[in-house]
């Protein structure tokens, strides 16, 4: 159900719910129609009323009429669709532009100044376009409120999605390409504010004080690294068995892992880690299958891992 405030949170709102609108009517048009005539067909040329078949012969006004009709309702359809898509394929030269990644199974954002966050905060009437990077399979992003939708392709390159929020709020965000066992948890949320507010959120060094203090507690540098690549996505922290083992107790553990098919006992420590960051499928843990994480090499620096290593010594 739509509502007046979610139906104008972006400016491509009215130009796809015209072509939704447009291509639901026709397509009602024939529905009812074609049901109709069915049935007035059924009634008039049941064998009670016409025993015996009249054959009708061609008539080339029909066909000239159920071919050029249907045709022009087509090119309608087409318009609109056309005129609701093509403004999606230019961002304005103007637009805030902001990274979005999207890996198993996690959506996080980075700002020009270097910020990242996993929730998209955005300055209301300010063009923003989003440079979309899948660092693992394909990916698919959509915010229903505004409208949009852009598959996310590992490795292609001007792959993005632009639009201009109009309402404050916050609005969901999908994947919306099946992406593996966790895709159905793969959700975020964008944040439309005034640009007043959203302009003191990007430079509020109060904030930014009050995180570097967070970060002071042993481990929470690493823990908030993880959190923003997607890591407690497929492991978790109290033993459970996911998609890849759990953290708990990981750090000094000897674990008993798959090397060339074949099995061997290695402890858990930093060359371990390193390792498994930046080649996850050279050692397997045995019980889990190999393939379903990919390489940090490159996105991750030495110092990360140091800090994830620091956070999973916390982790009894």
């Amino acid at each position: 159900m739509y509502s007046p405030e979610i139906t104008q949170a972006s400016n491509f709102v009215k130009g796809v719910d015209q072509a939704f609108l447009v291509i639901l009517g026709i397509s009602f048009l024939f529905l009812i129609g074609l049901t109709v005539v069915m049935i007035w067909f059924l009634y008039r040329y049941n064998r009670k009323r016409n025993p015996v078949a009249t054959q009708i012969h061609g008539s080339t006004t029909l066909e000239i009429i159920w071919t050029v009709v249907p045709f022009l309702l087509t090119m309608v359809m087409f318009y609109y669709g056309w005129a609701g898509w093509k403004p999606m394929t230019k961002a304005p030269n103007d637009a805030m532009e902001i990274t979005v990644y999207g890996r198993m199974w996690n959506f996080n954002y980075e700002y020009a100044n270097g910020r990242r966050t996993d929730t998209l905060y955005l300055s209301k009437d300010q063009p923003v376009k989003l440079n979309l990077k899948a660092m693992d399979v394909l990916h698919s992003f959509y915010i229903p409120a505004f409208r949009v939708k852009q598959d996310m392709v590992p490795g292609e390159k001007d792959n993005f999605m632009w639009f201009e929020p109009q309402r404050e709020g916050n609005y969901e965000i999908f994947c919306t390409e099946y992406c593996g066992l966790s895709h159905s948890y793969m959700y975020s949320t964008a944040k439309v504010m005034e640009t007043a507010e959203f302009e003191k959120w990007m430079t509020d060094t109060t904030q930014l004080a009050a995180e570097v203090v967070a970060m002071e507690a042993p481990g929470a540098v690493g823990k908030k690294i993880m959190q923003n690549i997607g890591c407690f996505a497929c492991h978790t922290l109290d033993g459970t068995k996911l998609v890849g083992p759990s953290f708990k107790g990981v750090w000094g553990h000897e674990a008993t892992v798959i090397t060339g098919g074949q099995k061997r006992t290695v402890s858990v420590d930093e060359e371990y880690i390193k390792k498994s960051i930046y080649d996850p499928n050279a050692d397997v843990v045995d019980g889990y299958m190999k393939g379903l994480m990919v390489s940090y090499q490159g996105q991750l620096k030495d110092e990360d891992i140091t800090e994830i290593i620091e956070y999973l010594k916390t982790v009894k």
